[in-house]
């Protein structure tokens, strides 16, 4: 699963249709198509704005005319079930349940994203949440995201996760700490109680993750969705051509997550902006910046990506 960016146009409004174009073209590379998650803005977006765009992604990953691959698709879409509150607000089962009932009522899968109510709450209310999100939600992905990423981030102690796993409805739980010992530790647990599972790896400093059984929900393969999709047909085929081209998305991936992390959002637009698939590199007002020295490396990593998929074709 690849995070779609939110692509802006230099006014700052949305450039739906490079917005439209990224779904078909995340989708046609085999990945599944996530909206309105951080890699999206969707905490800067109006509830107007996040449900067009649950539209969009509905029509525009289902089906296309076959220009981007050279054939239709029919795939799903996932995106996230984000309730806007405040620090100290309590935990909001209906806005919850509603904001992930406007997604499955478009064929999605809700990520129930994070939120100052529902981060709020202790282990075991936590894993309560989920229980009663669950209860109304038939299929649905949890969401384990840090403060890097987000102020009101947290990522559980491990018997919450086990408490998360013994809710049936939670089909997968996307894990973003940035810690290789944390989802080890999770696929442990997984393989010891539901082995139908997934653990979707958010870790774009360790993209190999794949290698130990996770899968994955990244923000890093928003900027080279078909380059991830070749990557993981070699590690599915035991292609030894899998290292090399894993090394280099690493070193995007490096370069592109450091500190502050929220600052990829922008890398990934300038990455857009330098292969056509958006006009513009403007992110939202208040999103984290990059250096406009980040646009040389970037072009540079492009590049020689460019030309390692060239190789294997």
């Amino acid at each position: 699963m690849s995070a779609i960016l939110l692509p802006l146009h230099d006014t700052g409004s949305i450039d739906w249709d490079s917005l439209e174009a990224h779904i078909v073209r995340t989708s046609a590379a085999g990945l599944v198509p996530a909206v309105n998650m951080d890699t999206g803005y969707v905490q800067l977006l109006d509830a107007r704005t996040r449900e067009r765009i649950l539209d969009l992604a509905a029509a525009a990953s289902m089906h296309h005319d076959g220009s981007v691959a050279g054939a239709s698709v029919a795939r799903a879409f996932v995106a996230g079930a984000f309730v806007e509150d405040r620090a100290g607000d309590p935990f909001d089962l209906a806005a919850h349940v509603a904001a992930a009932m406007a997604i499955a009522d478009r064929g999605g899968t809700p990520v129930i994203f994070p939120s100052h109510g529902l981060n709020g709450l202790d282990p075991d209310g936590w894993v309560a949440a989920l229980g009663a999100i669950g209860r109304e939600v038939d299929r649905f992905i949890g969401f384990e995201l840090g403060p890097q990423f987000v102020p009101y981030g947290r990522i559980y102690p491990l018997d919450a996760y086990r408490g998360m796993l013994g809710v049936q409805q939670c089909v997968a739980a996307k894990h973003s700490s940035l810690s290789r010992t944390a989802e080890w530790d999770r696929l442990a647990v997984r393989d010891e109680m539901r082995s139908d599972f997934a653990v979707l790896t958010g870790n774009d400093l360790a993209i190999d993750m794949v290698m130990y059984g996770s899968d994955y929900l990244l923000g890093l393969s928003t900027f080279a969705p078909e380059a991830f999709a070749r990557r993981d047909a070699f590690w599915r085929d035991g292609d030894v051509r899998f290292h090399e081209l894993n090394d280099l998305l690493q070193y995007l991936g490096h370069f592109t997550f450091r500190t502050p992390v929220p600052g990829y959002r922008h890398d990934a637009a300038m990455v857009h902006q330098l292969r056509g698939w958006a006009t513009s590199e403007r992110t939202p007002d208040g999103a984290q910046r990059r250096p406009a020295a980040d646009r040389e490396v970037l072009a540079e990593i492009i590049e020689r990506l460019d030309g390692l998929m060239a190789q294997d074709l």
